[in-house]
């Protein structure tokens, strides 16, 4: 009773096997989901009945490597342009970590949310994975790193990030009681990110400010320290000087004769994805991992150029980067909304592929003459601004098919669309978030993590909900529709504030130092919370 009466898809189960088919076919809301494949004909029309449970179990692994695929782009490819982005740009550290460092960690929950949001009848799974993340990110992965690495949290960054989380909660409140997001209430979330940011960088600079004018004043304060001592900075500068700077040292270690790598040897080296000395060093099950995931690393090296301006090349590698000018476009071209133009014909004849690959061979070739192996050219950023263009596409696309699977599995197991957003979806898309703050824990650095928890899950609502119905309403010109908010709907959403409340209250009561015994209490409150949940789904909870 719960589920919402807008998506007829459900029904297909109270049917007899062979009928369901004719169902599915004949089922408006069972072909809305956007996709590469359509998984309900798929398990309903392609396959026998009986095979029906084994199609289930090949469409979970599929989901599996959907998500790979998301974490893979997002890590490896998505980021780094990111990163050399804001360094081409030079922007700050506090402008580059919320807008753009933000973006690249919350780009699969971003990107999910918007293709939930294309359709009404999965909004749900949208407000789930929303509001599951948050709450899987702010007692799990928080309460992991209260566990490993107990500290005082800093209070003002904690307190801000923790107000405006509740501002945004308390906004999707609103809009899940209406029913309707209209054109300004999603102006507004994107307003409230922007806020944010201005925020962050305000207070950013009046605390570099204050620090600055303190040192100022403890140094006009003891004029005899320049003399008398030296810091540690100054001496580790004074010793790379006179090893780095000696000419006999370089000369040394200079090799005899000049090496330079042929075009053929930099490109199977650069489609190389595993590191052999890393490789000898590691344990069985991470080369089991690895060598399970290399064939999709070599696949996102030939489509997805990566520029790092950490290295001294900044990674260029020519005949790869000039394969990536004909690779790239034809991916932007085929994953585009789904392939909705990969084979469409301009004026009937001119297929749009052909359109992208040909001038793609063109500007390989120019790059090719014009470049050696051993220099970067000029124009080499531009590169990172064609891999955070494809990979954005590529997560999109994902992105996408992951909504439309998560859909079927639905529809097959009878699980409301919020059920499996705040379990699959939100666990999919932050399990990679949680492994990494606790080990950035582990490493003495919790305070980094706990941002972390906060800072993304900020961004991932506002933009999420924000960008993702501003789409919808451009496409449409009307506001965006979402299921009716059924009971299961309000425990996620109750949940979801009443642990930010209790962290409002409880973190400064305790002096703003997170113990373990902290740690352990969120860790409960996320298992009852999930309890809850599922006997809210499968109607053990109901209203009378």
């Amino acid at each position: 009773m719960f589920r919402g009466s807008r998506d007829q898809c459900d029904l297909v189960m109270n049917l007899s096997a062979a009928d369901r088919c004719a169902f599915v076919k004949s089922t408006e809301d069972c072909g809305l989901v956007d996709g590469f494949l359509s998984y309900l004909r798929l398990v309903f029309c392609l396959l026998p009945p009986n095979l029906s449970p084994l199609t289930v179990t090949l469409c979970m692994i599929w989901l599996l490597c959907l998500f790979v695929v998301l974490g893979l782009t997002a890590s490896k490819f998505f980021c780094p342009n990111l990163s050399a982005i804001s360094t081409t740009l030079r922007l700050t550290h506090n402008v580059a970590g919320v807008t753009f460092l933000a973006l690249g960690n919350g780009a699969p929950d971003v990107f999910s949310a918007m293709a939930a949001f294309s359709h009404p009848h999965t909004a749900g799974l949208a407000v789930g994975a929303l509001f599951g993340a948050g709450i899987f990110v702010t007692t799990v992965v928080a309460g992991g790193v209260a566990l490993v690495k107990p500290f005082t949290v800093a209070s003002r960054p904690f307190l801000r990030d923790v107000i405006f989380y509740m501002a945004a909660v308390f906004w999707t409140y609103l809009i899940l009681y209406r029913g309707t997001i209209e054109l300004g209430e999603t102006l507004g979330y994107l307003s409230l990110y922007a806020i944010y940011v201005l925020t962050v960088i305000i207070s950013a600079y009046i605390y570099n400010r204050q620090k600055h004018s303190s040192q100022t004043s403890i140094q006009n304060g003891s004029s005899t320290l320049p003399d008398t001592m030296s810091s540690d900075s100054d001496a580790e500068v004074l010793s790379s000087s006179t090893v780095s700077g000696d000419p006999e040292f370089e000369e040394e270690y200079r090799p005899l004769l000049p090496y330079s790598e042929s075009t053929s040897h930099i490109l199977l080296s650069s489609l190389n994805p595993v590191d052999l000395r890393k490789w000898r060093r590691s344990s069985w099950r991470w080369r089991l991992l690895k060598a399970l995931r290399a064939p999709l690393e070599v696949l996102l090296l030939l489509c997805i150029p990566v520029v790092d301006p950490d290295k001294e090349d900044r990674n260029w590698r020519r005949p790869l980067n000039c394969l990536h000018l004909v690779t790239a476009p034809l991916v932007c071209v085929l994953t585009f909304q789904s392939g909705a133009y990969g084979t469409y014909l301009i004026q009937g004849q001119l297929p749009v592929w052909l359109l992208a690959l040909l001038p793609g061979v063109l500007l390989a070739a120019i790059m090719f003459c014009t470049t050696a192996n051993d220099r970067p050219p000029p124009y080499h950023s531009l590169l990172a601004l064609l891999g955070f263009v494809v990979s954005a596409v590529l997560i999109s696309a994902v992105a996408s098919e992951v909504v439309s699977l998560l859909h079927m599995l639905g529809v097959v197991l009878s699980l409301s669309n919020t059920v499996l957003g705040l379990t699959v979806l939100a666990w999919g898309n932050s399990i990679g978030d949680c492994f990494a703050d606790i080990t950035i824990a582990r490493q003495g650095y919790p305070r980094m993590a706990i941002s972390a928890c906060f800072g993304g899950i900020i961004f991932n609502m506002l933009f999420g909900v924000g960008l993702g119905c501003l789409v919808r309403i451009f496409q449409t010109h009307n506001a965006v529709q979402l299921e009716p908010a059924g009971l299961l709907t309000w425990v996620l959403a109750g949940s979801l504030g009443l642990s930010l409340v209790l962290s409002f209250v409880i973190v400064p009561l305790c002096r703003f130092h997170l113990s373990r015994a902290y740690g352990m209490f969120l860790l409960l409150f996320y298992a009852a919370f999930l309890a809850v949940a599922l006997l809210t789904e499968f109607g053990t909870i109901h209203l009378t």
